[in-house]
């Protein structure tokens, strides 16, 4: 077989029956990974690949050198400070990887709780304002104490799962995956010398956390499924085997994450999926303690706990849907949830069919208020909430949660006062609130805007600029953002219309004149938010007149809890449908030439790309699917993959159910390739990713090319060496971007920038 010709897998049906339907499965053997027959067949799906997409190379080449000289290589984060530490890293040119330094700083104590961080002690090492460092330039005292690069020099993939520093920064703890398929091996490093523990802790699951003083650490390890399901806690210099099982979560649809409250004297746990979540504590202070259960599975509530002291009571802040699906914010105890667990006291009465008592509450349900959550500190509580699909932080005090505690009417979180900024699209979230800090880190960033990083004081809530990241010969003011609403011809139970929020990037040279290029990128599920991001890949397209449009489609999280529901289980054909309303939305306004549209998405967002190019493929003249679960029936069908059983309350559970059964299949990408001409179709893919497995994608371009009427190629990319991420570094990540967005300029026509001698209105796109 040539390289020019689609590779042909063989057909070996296999039956898979449910519900008193059969479905034949001809390349269900490609699952067998291990094979040398499988890793031949994906290596000739790369050749064939290469050689179909050889004239779109010179163009990749020019948009990787794009990317390239616009990134500043050198560059560095401003420093956050941890105890007597700045920390912050470094990317030098030509290097894959960041280097995480630091340099030391004076006492916490010395530094008054009044102090902003904006005055006569800027500069100092004692104060909150971070030094000022620069590319190239080595502080005195920095050191670095992480280099990421001289790790991954080692492997042919490098991932980090997560570092954790004690109070002291003596003993880092950090996690790391070489293969790609996400399991992880958790590594001790003693700062003060530089060499690692010998001890090490195999087949983990993301990364550590140390409690303060570095003596334990705990983390968690996943079933056979790679569901995170037993908590361990290790003490530093004992074997790996004498590690204690502190908490074994069997339900399988719960995932468990663990995480320092923000005093770090507890460890919250958190089990759960999109429906509910089932909460513990453990004291950190005791390594005899064991996790106290709060608020059980069995009562089907999604929240989220925070710990926080105030006037020397221990109170946890509860954000629930007890109240509504948009969110409130309660106020309680510890003892108060704990009287109610269903396994505290068989005596209690603990019917889940009865409210919890979550105390008083701060922040009420709203219909046009999102309340995402809190971040708490010694000074005021920080709120993360939606709006009209922006993000943003207010802020509650102190004073407003005694208020509450007491008896007072709870505040709303739409009246909480925030940092201003001028942009109407944009993201602001919180990446920084030490417990004792005079003030608080976010980062800010548009869909035109490079990433700022602001201090925020607690006590006048004024943003100070510490950076804005560079990027190189960039005229930002010849872009432009705005935002449409496509209607889907569906009401709400008031009669009023359904429209999608779509956001529309463009060159200024571009008018909606009905002749342009058009990438319309969509996800739509997870109740996930597309939020304004900065990115610079994206300007490479934008400059040869192409229409980058979003689609904040139903299943993600732009519009509320609301949006999330009307797009997932029985109602996820709204995602599918959202897209080609949006599609054809940008057509009408003259945005998009109808024959040149293009489709992207990634992972389910990729299962959207399945299920479009089923739906209306007529429309769209190119469509690339990024890791994508386009075989989703099989792999919920079939709970010892994994992460299935946890992807049930986000379709159904099609086993049990044969109406979700009936109506996944309707949908489900692989099963409803029909007879059609389908557009140029790329999947991207990798070997190793235990989220959305290869023989997805590599099964779908099969039984595409079988049905394929139309002469459009349809090929099969696959990252030998990498996971769901694609291959690790950051060239390899814009090589792979690069590869992307050429893939989809060449099916449009639009090679070429505008103004380098293209009549792009007059171009051709390309099946």
């Amino acid at each position: 077989m040539s390289d020019s010709t689609a590779p042909q897998a063989k057909q070996i049906p296999t039956e898979r029956t449910h519900h008193g339907d059969t479905f034949v499965d001809h390349y269900e053997w490609l699952r067998e990974k291990d094979s040398p027959e499988v890793l031949e067949h994906l290596h000739a799906e790369n050749a064939y690949a290469e050689a179909v997409t050889a004239a779109q190379k010179p163009l990749r080449e020019r948009v990787f050198e794009e990317i390239k000289h616009r990134t500043v290589e050198t560059d560095l984060s401003v420093p956050s400070r941890r105890g007597d530490w700045w920390y912050f890293t470094r990317t030098i040119e030509g290097e894959q990887h960041p280097v995480y330094c630091r340099v030391a700083a004076g006492p916490a104590a010395d530094v008054s709780p009044q102090e902003t961080g904006a005055g006569e002690n800027d500069g100092e090492h004692g104060s909150w304002t971070p030094p000022q460092v620069e590319a190239g330039v080595t502080l005195e005292g920095e050191q670095t104490f992480f280099d990421t690069n001289a790790e991954a020099a080692q492997h042919p993939f490098y991932q980090l799962g997560g570092l954790s520093l004690n109070a002291e920064g003596t003993l880092l703890a950090y996690s790391e995956d070489t293969s790609g398929d996400e399991h992880y091996t958790v590594r001790f490093r003693d700062l003060s010398t530089g060499e690692n523990h010998p001890e090490q802790i195999g087949n983990v699951h993301g990364g550590p956390v140390l409690e303060p003083t570095g003596r334990r650490a705990y983390y968690m390890v996943a079933d056979a499924a790679w569901r995170p399901y037993r908590l361990y806690m290790h003490t530093l210099g004992t074997p790996a085997e004498q590690d204690r099982l502190i908490l074994e979560i069997s339900d399988e649809q719960l995932w468990t994450g663990v995480g320092l409250s923000a005093d770090k004297r507890e460890l919250v746990i958190i089990s759960g999926n999109s429906e509910y979540d089932e909460s513990r504590l453990l004291d950190v202070t005791d390594p005899q303690a064991e996790p106290v259960l709060l608020i059980g599975a069995e009562r089907r509530l999604l929240h989220s706990i925070d710990p926080i002291d105030v006037d020397g009571e221990r109170l946890l802040l509860i954000t629930h849907n007890q109240s509504g699906p948009n969110n409130a914010l309660s106020v309680t105890t510890a003892a108060a949830l704990t009287a109610q667990a269903a396994d505290a006291d068989p005596e209690v009465d603990s019917d889940p069919d009865q409210p919890l008592d979550l105390g008083k509450p701060v922040l009420p349900h709203e219909e046009t208020v999102k309340l995402e959550g809190v971040s708490v500190t010694a000074a005021q509580i920080i709120v993360t909430a939606r709006r009209n699909t922006v993000e943003s932080v207010q802020l509650l005090s102190l004073d407003a949660l005694r208020a509450a505690r007491t008896g007072a009417d709870p505040v709303r979180t739409s009246t909480l006062p925030g940092p201003d900024f001028e942009e109407e699209l944009y993201t602001c979230a919180v990446i920084a609130a030490e417990y004792e800090a005079p003030l608080f880190r976010v980062a800010y960033e548009s869909w035109l805007t490079p990433t700022r990083i602001y201090d925020i004081d607690h006590a006048t809530a004024e943003p100070v600029l510490r950076r804005e990241t560079p990027v190189h010969d960039v005229d930002l003011e010849a872009y432009r953002a705005t935002r449409i609403w496509a209607p889907t011809g569906d009401t709400r139970a008031d009669g009023s219309a359904i429209e999608v929020p779509v956001t529309v990037l463009h060159h200024r040279d571009v008018v909606a004149d009905g002749t342009n290029p058009t990438l319309v990128y969509g996800y739509g599920s997870y109740e996930m938010s597309m939020d304004p991001s900065f990115g610079i890949p994206r300007l490479s397209l934008l400059d040869r007149g192409i229409v980058f449009a979003i689609a904040h489609i139903r299943g993600g999280g732009e519009l509320g809890r609301g949006w999330y529901e009307d797009g997932k289980k029985l109602k996820k054909m709204n995602t599918f449908t959202d897209f080609i309303a949006a599609t054809d939305h940008l057509i009408l306004q003259g945005w998009a030439d109808p024959a040149r549209v293009a489709a992207l998405g990634g992972s389910a967002g990729g299962l959207l790309m399945g299920a479009v190019a089923n739906l209306a493929p007529e429309k769209y003249v190119a469509i690339l699917a990024q890791v994508p679960f386009v075989d989703n029936l099989t792999t919920i069908l079939d709970p010892e993959l994994p992460l299935s059983a946890l992807e049930w309350e986000e379709w159904g559970n099609p086993i049990t159910d044969p109406e979700v059964y009936r109506y996944m299949k309707s949908y489900a990408p692989y099963e409803n390739v029909r007879e059609l001409a389908y557009p140029a179709i790329a999947a991207v893919t990798s070997l190793n990713d235990t989220r959305v497995l290869y023989v997805e994608p590599a099964k779908w371009v099969q039984v595409l090319r079988e049905h394929q009427r139309g002469e459009s190629p349809v090929v099969l990319k696959i990252e030998m060496d990498g996971g769901h991420g694609g291959a690790s570094g950051r060239y390899e990540t814009w090589k792979e971007r690069a590869w992307d967005y050429a893939f989809i300029a060449h099916h449009l026509g639009a090679d070429q920038k505008l103004g380098a001698g293209q009549d792009l209105s007059g171009s051709e796109p390309r099946r």
